[in-house]
């Protein structure tokens, strides 16, 4: 997920020769883009003083510690990249040199491009919903989720916005604080019957998370490889496949069990 536009596939790149880059970029601006860590957003918590997380129609249980969504941050559609950006990107941990294909649709403007991504991103929310809400066998009828996360697009926080959801509503059911009191990040793209799935540049996003304060990463766990690349110290990694994993894994790490791992 990226804020304001984005999330790329995949890091594409990771293979082409530097020196065909630089021959391209003697004749024409690379279409390229330079992608970096992003913001994290704490959905347990407010932005601009308004919950990112409000519920009516059931209890809902004071929650302690951090759930952070995570993004990238990439140059747009309509910047040109040369031939100095890439070289000065390439060999760098915080940056990828990403194609822009692989992050934008073709010929679309910045405006066209963030209009798409917010609408991905209202649909990575109502997915989250029906997950969480699917997890703990409450009907979507009677309990009414409301999530407000502005100026970012894309829809891989639906994991975290389903945790979020399953943690405040929790309370009186298979029991307790999902968080234990920490920090927590991830991403994951949510379907409605709790699968994850992969996003991309989970490398950059666990930068973004170990920056704001996270100790334990939820990834994708057919991202373990990519997010292993770049890992900051002392960031955990715990690998998923679906909500309710998730939430077992959380349950386990608080208690002092074995988690799964990369």
């Amino acid at each position: 997920m990226l804020s304001r536009l984005t999330r790329p596939r995949a890091l594409l790149l990771s293979a082409v020769p530097v020196a065909g880059l630089l021959v391209a970029a003697a004749f024409a601006p690379l279409p390229f883009v330079i992608a970096q860590p992003g913001s994290t957003a704490d959905v347990l918590g407010a932005q601009d003083g308004t919950p990112v997380i409000s519920i009516q129609g059931a209890p809902v249980r004071k929650t302690t510690g951090e759930l952070r969504m995570t993004t990238i941050y990439a140059t747009g559609p309509a910047t040109d990249v040369g031939v100095e950006d890439v070289a000065d990107s390439w060999f760098r941990g915080d940056r990828a040199v990403l194609p822009r294909e692989a992050v934008y649709p073709s010929g679309k403007s910045d405006k066209q491009v963030e209009k798409i991504n917010l609408e991905a991103m209202a649909e990575s929310q109502n997915d989250a919903t029906k997950a969480a809400l699917r997890y703990l066998g409450k009907n979507p009828a009677q309990v009414k989720v409301k999530l407000s996360l502005e100026d970012i697009g894309g829809p891989s926080a639906g994991l975290l916005f389903s945790l979020g959801i399953v943690d405040k509503l929790d309370g009186n059911g298979t029991g307790g604080d999902l968080t234990g009191g920490r920090s927590i990040a991830g991403t994951g793209t949510i379907s409605p019957d709790g699968t994850v799935g992969e996003v991309g540049g989970v490398s950059l996003k666990t930068q973004a998370a170990k920056r704001d304060g996270a100790t334990v990463f939820l990834v994708p766990k057919g991202e373990c490889s990519d997010a292993r690349a770049e890992l900051p110290k002392g960031l955990k990694l715990i690998p998923v496949t679906t909500l309710k994993g998730a939430v077992d894994s959380l349950r386990a790490l608080e208690k002092g069990d074995k988690t799964p791992s990369c």
